[in-house]
């Protein structure tokens, strides 16, 4: 067995994840109406392959980018595309995006597929196959999975590290994942070794989830995977976080500005392993995910498996309904990292692991009133990146962006911690992602802003050339006409000008006719 280590702070926090576990993984009927926002990852926006009146398939793709940072939607039902445009989404802002709507038919017929033996490809062909599913990191992030492996590829991945540590209270999407799914999460690692070639791989899962640890130890034993091995690990918040989760395993620490595959590790939620299971064995692009629905004023908690652009409403009617929809809070992910959702018309999407039904606001919209900070340094002890989160929060409350950068602002992973211990109740992490959104909008507006300057300055020095080149070229012509006419003149041993002699010819021949007529 593997040595564990232990990160700075984090917290001890009640789970809450019976309540969705006693009625087994369901699956969610499908609405009337799916709502598929075009980007649903990290990374660049899709381009709309479909138009109105569109009848399409399940599995067609109706979007999708050539950029290297991007992943496809695809139709997760057959259906007619009734509109394409502005529709509200899960966002903390409740902004807007560009979406496309599909009528369902109720047939659920399906494109055909393009099955072949992925023992027969080799690691590229498999990460094309994968880009082509629309595969996105199912832990939360959303980031595309292909460019992921590609990069990592490009780097000696000493450890591949799959993570099925589900630490947020009430969130068990994982959980039964590993429960109903532990022979394809075994060969999702399978393919991810062949591509990355890692020396060791570690399953992580939290020693409160038994039934999951004998599940994948069962498959394991079924399908026995060179140099792997599952690790229960103790169960704390956020020991979920990629981060946290290779220092308790490996003791290493991600340095500052690096990404985990800089230090030879890989991180690959058990989810995406299904995904990946899934497109190169069946070529099923990433059409659905499994969702908890939990809470308490929900009447049926549970976990489905839901098809992209669902209403939440829909979802909640799966379970049963509100208990009291007049005193209903709604969150999309956990107490801890999840934000608040305005309303139920959102559609599910990738990055949607659990809709919480509260009775009370969890989640605050927006920074608003509380009390003083007293400066008791709680947040500094249990922050797990190890920060100064009072100081952050200063700073990020007189909007100083670089003294917040100083004090490594981006390094925060939004877990929460700081915010649950507050005694004066500081809704500290939604500061930080204020600032961290002004500081991006600032930086995208600094950007635009010097690429305009740039083009203006290229298009003032290419004028400036071209003025300058034809001046030159007719200065050389001027040049050139004035040696023809030298050469001209050398050449003719000081003979007249035949230019003059024909004008003298001319003046002579009038001359001579004004004599005659007199």
């Amino acid at each position: 067995m593997a040595r564990l280590y232990k990160f700075h702070g984090g917290l001890h926090l009640d789970g809450h994840k019976a309540e969705s576990l006693g009625q087994g993984l369901r699956s969610a009927s499908l609405p009337e109406q799916l709502v598929l926002p075009l980007r649903q990852h990290i990374g660049e926006y899709n381009k709309p392959l479909v138009e109105v009146g569109n009848r399409v398939l399940k599995g067609d793709v109706i979007a999708a980018n050539s950029s290297l940072i991007c992943a496809a939607v695809h139709a997760p039902t057959s259906g007619t595309v009734s509109a394409i445009g502005n529709y509200p989404v899960a966002h903390p802002s409740g902004q807007r995006d560009c979406c496309i709507v599909i009528d369902v038919d109720g047939e659920d017929e399906a494109a055909s597929a393009d099955i072949v033996d992925p023992n027969e490809l080799d690691s590229e062909a498999l990460i094309q196959r994968i880009c082509r599913a629309g595969i996105v990191g199912l832990g939360g992030a959303a980031f595309p999975t292909s460019p992921k492996l590609s990069r990592g590829k490009t780097h000696t991945v000493d450890t591949l590290i799959i993570n099925g540590v589900e630490c947020e209270p009430y969130i068990t999407c994982d959980d039964i994942l590993m429960r109903n799914y532990a022979a394809e999460v075994i060969r999702g690692s399978d393919y991810l070794q062949r591509i990355l070639a890692p020396r060791t791989t570690l399953i992580a899962i939290e020693d409160n989830k038994p039934e999951a640890i004998a599940a994948m130890q069962a498959a394991l034993a079924q399908q026995p995977l060179a140099n792997t091995e599952i690790i229960a690990i103790p169960t704390i918040y956020p020991s979920g976080g990629e981060k946290q989760l290779i220092q308790i395993l490996t003791g290493k620490e991600v340095p500052h500005g690096q990404l985990a595959f800089d230090i030879g590790l890989l991180c690959q939620n058990v989810g995406t392993c299904v995904a990946i299971t899934r497109a190169l064995e069946q070529d099923q692009p990433l059409i659905s995910r499994v969702v908890t629905c939990t809470g308490d004023n929900v009447s049926q908690p549970g976990n489905w498996e839901v098809r992209f652009g669902t209403p939440v409403s829909h979802l909640i009617e799966q379970a049963g309904g509100y208990k009291n929809a007049d005193e209903a809070f709604l969150v999309m992910g956990g107490p801890m990292m999840g934000f608040a959702l305005h309303s139920d018309q959102l559609p599910i999407v990738k990055a949607s692991n659990c809709i919480m039904v509260m009775r009370e606001q969890t989640i605050p919209h927006a920074p608003g009133y509380h009390d003083e900070c007293i400066r008791c340094s709680k947040c500094t002890e249990v922050c797990p990146a190890q920060l100064l989160p009072q100081q952050l929060y200063w700073h990020a409350r007189a909007k100083a962006w670089d003294r917040t950068q100083e004090f490594k602002l981006f390094d925060c992973i939004e877990c929460g911690c700081c915010s649950a211990v507050c005694p004066s109740q500081i809704p500290l992490v939604q500061y930080y992602r204020a600032a961290k959104s002004e500081i991006r909008s600032a930086h995208k507006a600094q950007f635009k802003s010097d690429r305009a300057r740039a083009r203006f300055e290229f298009r003032e020095k290419r004028l400036l050339l071209k003025k300058q080149v034809d001046e030159e070229r007719r200065r050389l012509k001027r040049e050139a006409l004035k040696q023809k006419q030298a050469k001209s003149g050398a050449a003719a041993d000081g003979e007249p000008d035949p230019v003059q002699a024909a004008l003298e010819r001319v003046r002579e021949r009038k001359k001579a006719i004004q004599e005659e007529t007199r």
